[in-house]
């Protein structure tokens, strides 16, 4: 069986995960035989892929568009390496293939992989210390760092809109969260701010 895997950082907002879908259906997996999450590349409790992890068995294929997308951990890809090996399936990470399902992979394949993730965990630490830097920088300017505050001021209007129908329990705190397509602990937050005021 061949499976796809895709990984963004941050939530749909921000980032778009079809990209990679549509990559990986291009190249032959079923769009139902893919596994989507967004988590980071270093997050070792990643939901979806370990779930991907405990259902492969030995012939099959794991697909993503290339490395940093299962992992930006050197240590977490030579555990990932270990299951590839132990469970004999093969890893096709961009244009890149490391085959696993025979007894014994072959060293230069082994170390050329462990060298992408050297790279790809590089890339993330430069990128993670380029966001500290301006960041720093930012705040010596005297700018405000992270999210504004959240006051009934600024509530988003679609809370407004279902705020009224909560208040008259038409809708329960699930599907107040489900309707404004955020999480319950958001609403909770949200209600606290009115109650405030």
């Amino acid at each position: 069986m061949i499976y796809g895997y895709c990984r963004c950082s941050t939530d749909e907002t921000k980032q778009d995960i079809a990209r990679q879908e549509r990559e990986l259906i291009s190249v032959g997996v079923d769009k139902a035989n893919i596994f989507t999450e967004y988590a980071h590349g270093t997050d070792r409790n990643r939901v979806e892929f370990n779930r991907l992890l405990d259902l492969i068995v030995s012939g099959d294929t794991i697909v993503a568009t290339e490395l940093s997308r299962i992992t930006r951990s050197t240590k977490d890809l030579i555990d990932i390496l270990e299951v590839a090996k132990n469970k004999h399936i093969k890893l096709v990470l961009g244009s890149f293939i490391c085959d696993c399902s025979s007894d014994e992979l072959d060293p230069m394949t082994e170390g050329m992989l462990k060298m992408m993730g050297v790279f790809a965990e590089m890339e993330r630490n430069i990128i993670s210390q380029r966001v500290r830097s301006g960041m720093k920088n930012a705040k010596s300017k005297g700018k405000k760092i992270g999210r504004p505050e959240t006051t009934s001021d600024n509530l988003p209007e679609k809370f407004w809109k279902y705020y009224k129908l909560y208040q008259d329990n038409q809708l329960n705190i699930a599907e107040f969260a489900r309707v404004m397509g955020c999480a319950r602990s958001t609403i909770y937050k949200y209600l606290a701010i009115v109650k405030i005021v």
